[in-house]
């Protein structure tokens, strides 16, 4: 499916279409799930969290027509955010965050099967003409879901700085991906 025609399901999708709806989550859905679980690394929770961004999707894609990302792009980021929201509660619930680590999948995410068609070499060909520490950031900001604030804090920069770093990278993979 083209770039163009999840553009045109989300837009059908922000006028209520049902039919869109399915239409968008048969072709979409495995990718996001991939991105909640590898934010998550829990099976379970990666799936209850995908239903959660299809909720949100189909009651917030009228904001797709206002941002400036690509369809999955859009999509992927509204996951992604998800993702890294029921992380972050879930660090305040819970006492010892150092047991959630031993629930860690160590199998291949559906994400990483995913990526591991061309796709994926022509991101980490973009990914590597970035300068190291810019890269290791966005891998981490984007592939980990770790939070703007720690990746500052583990680079030892600002967090007005780390933000720079991310946007600049962003739209260096973006020209990248776009040759």
């Amino acid at each position: 499916m083209t770039a163009q025609d999840i553009t045109k399901l989300i837009v059908r999708t922000s006028m209520k279409d049902r039919e869109a709806f399915d239409l968008l989550y048969r072709a979409t859905s495995a990718k996001l799930f991939g991105v909640c679980l590898r934010v998550l690394k829990d099976r379970a929770e990666a799936e209850e969290a995908l239903q959660e961004v299809f909720v949100k999707i189909w009651t917030k894609a009228d904001r797709f027509a206002v941002s400036e990302l690509s369809p999955i792009s859009w999509l992927v980021a509204v996951a992604r955010n998800h993702a890294i929201d029921r992380v972050r509660l879930k660090r305040h619930k819970t006492t010892d965050i150092d047991e959630a680590y031993d629930v860690a999948d160590t199998a291949p995410t559906p994400e990483a099967a995913a990526m591991a068609g061309g796709e994926r070499d022509r991101v980490f060909t973009c990914l590597d003409e970035l300068e190291s520490d810019r890269a290791a950031a966005v891998r981490g900001a984007y592939l980990d879901g770790e939070s703007y604030l720690d990746l500052a804090e583990r680079f030892k920069v600002p967090l007005n700085t780390m933000r720079t770093w991310l946007r600049r990278s962003l739209m260096k993979l973006r020209d990248c991906l776009e040759r």
